[in-house]
């Protein structure tokens, strides 16, 4: 694979300690990046049904409350960057401060929506080792130009120590997107819940807007055809539908998220992800920071031998996939990936896992088909009682082998090991999900003992780390095997308050 030249990386400038305002063109921007959420809203309330005074009133309106909005944002917001610290003031009605040491920054995520996009500016969200739980918290500088961006990402990720020694970020390529990858996209739910919530926001616009469905002569068809055909035609023919519009749905949604995305190491010591159609997302992340990855298998991506990779890491802000290293892809690239990430010879993912006693599989059994067993009870009696249907208890019950497939899964899945280097542990069956966590970046361990857990010689040990969600646990484990774990993956930690 040839790599293409790269741009030189602006030179290493500290930026001027003065108040400065965001870009001009914000007050173009951000009303464009809303009124582009709010089109198909907009359209149905000035355009369907009848033309009426009110509608197109009140879509004028809101256009001109957003670009107000807009030219009140930019001209109330203001930052510095000072050798120590990063300052933000913000706000129309309610006035905020926000000062970020420069020493705290851990990761910087670079977003650039359509709106900036076709202006040459992107917003940068600095983040920290606080985990950040609403997106008010932070630093974001809304519109700056892609340029001034870029540099600020190396101003922010760069310490004084080392800020004069690098001039220009030399780049190591790990991953790029594959079209072959397109493959793993219908693997997933996005495509349905895109149209549940399609379908949703539709029927609940309709209803608002006092819309009849049936106005609309090819509805009116379908609705005609459904009540008169038997259903052994109906369902074939809606299965077949519902399946064409979620893989067309997923298919666009992987190509909006992950295209051109690209996986790269820099001289400076940090991480990189670039991807995004419409709206492109650049994220960097301290590789000293990262303490381990976690490898994602749902149960389709599983069964197309797929997988998903995101960091574990402090500081990354918790909005919508800033920890993803790898979209679904082969399991032997997200291997490969996570090997290179972590700067170690054999993925520790790949590492043969030590089963749980059978007492774990008893448990997951019961868990998994006790909600079955009551459901089919609790219809089987509504159908004695209140004259229900016959066949929605009888259709119930082919839930119960499910769940014992699903249980079986679920302890088959269940495991755990240490390597040299990592505690890895896996569990879950409808999402799968493996856990390689550096033993270094564990400050603690929480133990949990239910009552069942107690009578089945269990116990549920967590490894407690201020990176991704602050703890990682290998449920139903032993209670000899957990304490060992736990006192070998961090000798001294845990012995003092272990007997003999």
């Amino acid at each position: 694979m040839t790599q293409s030249t790269l741009p030189a990386a602006p030179e290493f400038v500290e930026p001027a300690q003065e108040w400065g305002r965001l870009d001009a063109r914000m007050i173009v921007v951000r009303p464009l990046n809303e009124l582009l959420g709010l089109l198909p809203l907009l359209f149905a309330l000035v355009v369907v049904g009848n033309v009426e005074t009110w509608r197109v009133v009140i879509g004028v309106g809101t256009v001109g409350l957003i670009v107000a909005y807009g030219l009140l944002s930019w001209l109330t917001t203001k930052y510095r960057i000072t050798d120590t610290q990063v300052e933000l003031h913000k706000g129309v009605l309610f006035r905020q401060r926000r000062a970020i040491p420069r020493d705290r920054i851990r990761t910087v995520d670079l977003t650039a929506k359509l709106g900036h996009r076709l202006f040459g500016l992107a917003a940068v969200r600095v983040g920290t080792g606080q985990q950040e739980r609403t997106p008010g918290e932070g630093v974001l500088l809304d519109a700056v130009t892609a340029t001034e961006a870029d540099r600020l990402r190396q101003v922010f990720l760069h310490r004084p120590a080392v800020a004069e020694a690098v001039q220009e970020v030399e780049e190591t390529p790990i991953s790029r997107l594959d079209n072959r990858w397109y493959r793993y996209a219908p693997l997933s739910l996005s495509g349905l819940l895109s149209i549940a919530v399609m379908v949703g926001f539709g029927m609940n616009l309709a209803n608002e807007l006092d819309f009849e469905f049936s106005d609309v002569a090819v509805v009116r068809q379908v609705f005609g055809w459904l009540t008169h055909a038997d259903w052994t035609a109906v369902i074939p023919v809606a299965a077949a539908l519902v399946l064409v519009l979620s893989v067309l749905a997923s298919l666009v949604a992987y190509l909006l998220q992950n295209h051109a995305y690209r996986l790269t190491r820099h001289a400076d010591g940090t991480l990189r992800v670039r991807r995004g159609l419409l709206t492109t997302r650049s994220v960097s992340i301290e590789e000293q920071r990262l303490r381990g990855v976690a490898l994602h298998e749902p149960l389709l991506l599983r069964a197309g031998r797929g997988a998903r990779l995101t960091a574990v890491s402090t500081g990354l802000n918790r909005q919508a996939n800033s920890s993803l290293l790898l979209p679904p892809a082969p399991r032997p690239e997200a291997d490969r990936v996570t090997a290179a990430v972590l700067r170690v010879p054999t993925a520790p993912t790949t590492a043969r896992l030590r089963p749980h006693p059978p007492q774990a599989r008893t448990r997951r059994l019961i868990r998994a088909v006790l909600p079955a067993v009551a459901l089919t009870a609790a219809l089987l009696t509504l159908t004695l009682t209140a004259a229900w249907p016959e066949w929605l208890w009888i259709t119930s019950t082919a839930l119960i082998p499910l769940s014992v497939l699903i249980g079986l899964d679920r302890y088959r899945n269940l495991g755990h090991t240490l390597t040299d280097r990592y505690l890895v542990t896996r569990s879950g069956s409808l999402d799968r999900r493996t856990i390689a966590l550096r033993r270094t970046g564990i400050v603690g361990w929480k133990i949990t003992r239910t009552l069942f857990q107690r009578r089945a010689g269990l116990l549920s040990i967590t490894a407690i780390t201020a990176a991704g969600n602050g703890g990682y646990t290998v449920p139903d484990i032993a209670e000899p095997d957990g304490l060992a774990l736990a006192d070998t993956a961090v000798p001294d930690l845990l012995r003092q308050f272990l007997t003999p």
